[in-house]
């Protein structure tokens, strides 16, 4: 199986293309450290959930890595890819486990904006 030279040039002309992009990305904790605030649960233009991180004029997206969260001491709630919510009845979820997970963020904390590294996938420059 050969790849031909137009395909080969064509996925090295986007890879380049989006490059610029991937080499802005920050963590949320070095931008906290620079004094970045972290806004509340907010969707970008692509409909992915996460939040803003600004200081001044500079503003950056911070994409969500949570796929579950605790809403209650009987409820969790499921978030799909698409910023789509599906409760889930937690002592069933923690009974398949065979316990608690601790690491679970509260739904509340994600929608006020308080969250930890593990919680975000990155953030990237917004235009």
């Amino acid at each position: 199986m050969s790849i031909s030279v137009k395909t080969l040039l064509a996925a090295a002309v986007i890879g380049f293309a989006l490059m610029p992009g991937l080499a802005h990305a920050e963590s949320l904790a070095q931008l906290e450290k620079q004094g970045y605030k972290v806004s509340k649960l907010t969707k970008n233009k692509a409909g992915s959930q996460g939040w803003v991180a600004s200081n001044g004029d500079k503003r950056f997206f911070c994409r969500m890595n949570v796929s579950i969260a605790v809403v209650s001491k009987k409820e969790l709630v499921s978030i799909t890819t698409a910023g789509r919510l599906v409760k889930l009845d937690r002592a069933t979820f923690e009974a398949t486990l065979g316990g608690p997970d601790p690491s679970l963020p509260l739904w509340s904390d994600l929608q006020a904006g308080r969250v930890k590294a593990p919680h975000v996938k990155g953030c990237t420059p917004l235009r």
